[in-house]
């Protein structure tokens, strides 16, 4: 089925906590829609508050008042392992031995399926459909003979894939970025507290201090006033396989992510497409939002006039991250509308980041067509998808994408386009400033963690929680 992203926050001895992982959350709210939630630690105890649906709609006043405690770790998610229920909502929440465990994860657990098997075989009970649960009883296991950074550690040895992760328990909290450094980990600090955030996006809301990003295989441990760095067990990989996909489309463009200035380098793919393949036509214009900034630099790379002809209803959520086809198909007919002057008559070149299912772009290009454009040309600042994302992303099967289905002339003709150009592998790669760090396998089909149980969304559902 389909893959997620998700978005972690922590912040650690701040007297509004909750407050800061509420806005924390909310910068964030691109990386998941399904649910919200935040785990706080204080000198009375623990407490936490979850639901469905956006951050603005999960919390209000009266339920952050009631997070109380100078410690703080949130998340947003959108599902990858599990269905969209309520009771796989993060973070999780347990209590071992009368002391309090919160985890929150970004990412996916390759081996999870496997994990839970063997877990079950030993007389683990399962509440949820999520791979983080399957974490979270590795964790556990470990704390009978380890503190929480080395049980933290041993748990992360025994798993296979993407994970960033903050742990909270008896006043330390723990982040880690799995070898790999697959998905974006910022470390930063507000008024002498430490946070962490999946983009940076959310420190600049906060007039927090980006410090660094948290590296690949690093575990970085807060308690009291001391930061400290420790890294997991095991080999390390010889290079990084950060998330290409996170600059193409995934990031915020106001996000500093692998080194990189998320806006800069999608305007880099815009200038590298015009320079690979320049059509002749009246203007461009991007799909909004995620079109506008490879759109902005394409029409700087070929100078041709770059107008804005479809005006976005930003009160619809983004279509790629929607739970279910029908919710997509819905999220499309409304997300977008046309302004009919600039279209009839028109050569016009699209620009847009990526080509997934296909669904999106075959309905504005009819829509184009009814309003009676003379010719509809399309530019993709990424190459064609053409492989599962094992590691987080939202396209797992190999069915969905229409890359893998069909060749170049093919796709131009389901389209109905005149022309279509995919920015070539190397023009990506040009696009960033470490090219050998990044994972392809979406691109390629080179996988750097390899996944024989990946058995899609649904692969925990089981008998506990509902599709």
């Amino acid at each position: 089925m389909i893959k997620h992203e998700c978005g972690v926050f922590g912040i650690y001895d701040h007297d509004e906590a909750a407050r800061l992982a509420y806005f924390g959350l909310y910068a964030q709210q691109h990386r998941g829609q399904e649910s919200a939630g935040i785990v706080t630690f204080g000198t009375d105890g623990v407490h936490e508050h979850k639901g469905m649906g956006l951050v603005p709609d999960v919390f209000t006043e009266a339920s952050l008042q009631k997070l109380t405690g100078r410690n703080a770790i949130g998340h947003v998610r959108y599902s990858t392992t599990g269905s969209s229920s309520a009771s796989n909502a993060q973070p999780f929440l347990t209590n071992y031995k009368g002391r309090s465990i919160a985890l929150a994860h970004n990412g996916n657990l390759v081996n999870a399926g496997q994990l839970r098997e063997d877990l079950e075989n030993e007389g683990a009970i399962f509440s949820t459909s999520n791979d983080t649960e399957v974490f979270m009883h590795l964790l556990v296991r470990a704390l009978r003979h380890n503190d929480l950074p080395g049980a933290v550690k041993e748990a992360c040895y025994r798993v296979r894939g993407a994970y960033c992760l903050l742990v909270m328990m008896d006043g330390i909290m723990v982040a880690v970025r799995d070898p790999h450094g697959f998905h974006p980990l910022a470390l930063g600090r507000m008024n002498g507290s430490t946070v962490f955030a999946s983009e940076t996006c959310a420190f600049d809301l906060l007039e927090a201090e980006f410090i660094r990003s948290v590296a690949p295989g690093e575990v970085v441990i807060v308690e009291g006033n001391n930061v400290s760095s420790d890294t997991l067990i095991g080999p390390m990989p010889e290079k990084p396989a950060q998330c290409i996909f996170e600059l193409v489309y995934f990031a915020r463009p106001d996000s500093y992510i692998f080194d990189e200035q998320v806006y800069l380098c999608r305007k880099k793919m815009g200038c590298n497409l015009a320079r690979e393949s320049t059509p002749d036509v009246d203007f461009v214009m991007p799909f909004p939002d995620s079109g506008i900034y490879p759109a902005l630099g394409f029409a700087q790379g070929s100078g041709l006039p770059y107008e804005h002809a479809m005006i976005r209803n930003h009160y619809v959520g983004r279509t790629f991250i929607q739970p279910s086809q029908s919710m997509r198909s819905f999220g499309v007919r409304v997300k977008i509308n046309p302004v009919r002057e600039m279209i009839e008559g028109k050569r016009i070149c699209i620009i847009d980041d990526s080509i997934v299912r296909g669904t999106t772009m075959t309905t504005r290009v009819k829509k184009l067509r009814e309003l009676g454009a003379k010719e509809v040309h399309i530019r993709i600042s990424s190459p064609p998808v053409i492989s599962p994302c094992y590691y987080g992303i939202d396209f797992s099967s190999r069915g969905e994408l229409i890359a893998a289905q069909h060749n170049l002339a093919e796709i131009t003709r389901k389209l109905d386009v005149d022309s279509l150009h995919y920015l070539s592998i190397e023009g990506l790669l040009g696009s960033v400033s470490q090219p050998q760090n990044y994972c392809m396998a979406c691109f390629t089909g080179n996988y750097p963690v390899p996944c024989d149980d990946c058995g899609g969304k649904f692969k925990l559902e089981g008998s506990c929680g509902s599709r």
